[in-house]
């Protein structure tokens, strides 16, 4: 089986584009059922709390499993074995963190952006627009990998050749996404990551299903059969360093990759956000529960998707396939079932891309709205519909420069960008949101050094790092794993910052506010009980 260089052979790209276009309108008929009820800043942010913590966790598992996760963890298991698999057990124990730290406690604070929990007890202006520049970078950044990814899968996919219609592509991504969000705000983009979450899941089971048949549902077969499709080198698929073992440098890159994947989750803002829908503390501890199991049942499938494409597809025809590692579940589709599966399966690709990127865009709005315009610009004063309108016209800017970026960063390499999400997320949005709920001391100049400083540190890191600038010249396909070709200017050794730059914005946040003499004792005992307790959050939702 061979590649062409529009797409996969064997394809229909018109059966590709009829499951798509199926999925498209399927789910804004659902987004407009959804708007009949969203008529509240309540509705548009939180759904009203409307849903219940098992739909909720469907949701956040639909929020989480981004394309990355579908396409790349499998791609990479396909090619590097057990260190691509170290990436499921990353994601997947970063949600006891989230569970355990934040999950409830959020919740019970009552509120709808990451920058009410953090201004609680501080001055309300200079930490809501610190907390509302931190989750636009961490959205941004996420956003622009997700859109830039559409271009070339979706086009490999569709059978669409060139850089005009890859652009075409990511237009037509950003203005479904965008039609979601203004549509049916968190109600309707809940309701379209839980349809994407469950085809998502039913995708991968009926596809391990299929890999383990075909090897007497023995999955020592499969990992046999993945070793020996490998060749002389394949039993090294099997034991760690394929991938992140070969130097010091290269396993200190994997710990910081690590820290960065297990501590970003926890604050990520789009998945903070989901915490805000359900109407209890209880239900928000059900929805982590549902999330964990979800995922992780996922990426177990992920496992038996990964050795299968490495058996029955091999690593070297994935390594010449346009897309590289994210080709691996497609191309086993096509191996599997052909031009149908394949269909299914670039449909889920698709529905995942939307999801997650109407998922962004929602929250990065909504902390521009709430954070920045109600209570920067207007001191409190603005009205919900105007709070309403804001979120939706920030919607649509979001939009358009998701769109622009990603066109502009198409066919480049966007692996930095997941990275440099996760890890200013780590830095700057956890420390902050730690301190705030459990240190009774922390003040302003602790929560604006932590999320500016993380930020900064986080953003000259990875710019002077490999992934930027300074990696080798692969022989065979004559360009470098670094996002600018030709150029060395890194200084930094880690492709990802997180072991440096996550420990430092702790540091800032702990120096900063044993240099200030600020504190607010009161503010945060009455914090730390409705945190504890949910006490009074239904009156602040009201408010």
């Amino acid at each position: 089986m061979s590649v062409l260089a529009a797409g996969v052979e064997g394809s229909n790209p018109l059966l590709n584009i009829a499951i798509f276009g199926l999925f498209v309108v399927i789910t804004l008929v659902v987004v407009f059922r959804a708007s009949r009820s969203t008529k509240t800043a309540s509705d548009y942010y939180a759904a009203d709390r409307a849903f219940t913590g098992p739909q909720n966790g469907v949701a956040i598992s639909g929020d989480y499993l981004s394309a990355a996760s579908f396409l790349g963890i499998a791609g990479a298991i396909a090619v590097y074995g057990y260190d691509g698999f170290l990436y499921s057990i990353g994601f997947l124990v970063a949600w006891l963190v989230a569970l355990l730290l934040v999950a409830e406690l959020l919740r019970n604070t009552g509120k709808f952006t990451m920058g009410d929990v953090v201004a609680y007890r501080m001055r309300q202006r200079p930490v809501r627009a610190a907390a509302a520049t931190s989750t636009l970078a961490v959205s941004f950044f996420y956003l622009l990998a997700q859109m830039a990814g559409a271009g070339g899968l979706v086009a490999l996919l569709l059978g669409v050749d060139g850089a005009a219609g890859q652009s075409l592509v990511i237009v037509a991504v950003g203005v479904v996404m965008i039609a979601y969000v203004l549509i049916g705000g968190m109600k309707g983009t809940t309701w379209v990551q839980i349809i994407k979450a469950t085809l998502l899941i039913i995708g991968a089971f009926a596809m391990t299903l299929w890999v383990l048949g075909k090897y007497g549902f023995s999955l020592s077969s499969v990992l046999q059969a993945a070793v020996d499709e490998a060749g002389r080198t394949g039993q090294a698929i099997l034991g760690p360093g394929k991938q992140y073992g070969a130097t010091g440098t290269s396993k200190l890159d994997f710990l910081s990759l690590g820290i960065a994947l297990v501590l970003g989750t926890a604050g990520l803002p789009h998945v903070l956000m989901r915490f805000y829908t359900v109407p209890t503390a209880r239900d928000a501890r059900r929805s982590m529960a549902w999330a964990i199991a979800l995922t992780g049942v996922f990426y177990l499938f992920t496992l038996v998707l990964g050795y299968g494409a490495g058996a029955l597809v091999g690593p070297g025809k994935i390594g010449k396939a346009p897309g590289g590692v994210n080709s691996a579940v497609p191309l086993l589709a096509l191996e599997l079932g052909g031009p149908i599966l394949l269909g299914l399966i670039s449909a889920i690709a698709f529905a995942t891309i939307l999801a997650v990127v109407a998922g962004l865009t929602i929250t990065a709005s909504a902390s521009f709205a709430h954070d920045v315009y109600a209570s920067v610009v207007k001191k409190g004063k603005a009205s919900p519909d105007s709070e309403v309108r804001v979120a939706r016209t920030t919607a649509l800017v979001i939009g358009a420069v998701a769109i622009l970026g990603g066109i502009l960063a198409n066919g480049q390499n966007v692996a930095f960008l997941v990275a440099l999400a996760f890890a200013v997320a780590a830095s700057a949005n956890l420390p902050t949101i730690l301190y705030s709920l459990f240190w009774k001391r922390f003040n302003t100049q602790g929560a604006l050094w932590s999320i500016y400083g993380g930020l900064a540190v986080t953003i000259v890191l990875i710019v002077f790092s490999p992934a930027v600038s300074g990696k080798p010249v692969d022989p065979k396909t004559g360009k470098s794993a670094s996002m600018i070709q030709g150029v060395d200017f890194h200084w930094f050794p880690l492709d990802n910052p997180g072991l440096v730059s996550i420990p430092i914005a702790f540091v800032l946040g702990w120096l900063a506010t044993m240099l200030s003499k600020e504190r607010n004792d009161s503010k945060h005992a009455e914090m730390e009980v409705r945190a504890l307790t949910g006490a009074g959050a239904e009156k602040s939702v009201a408010h």
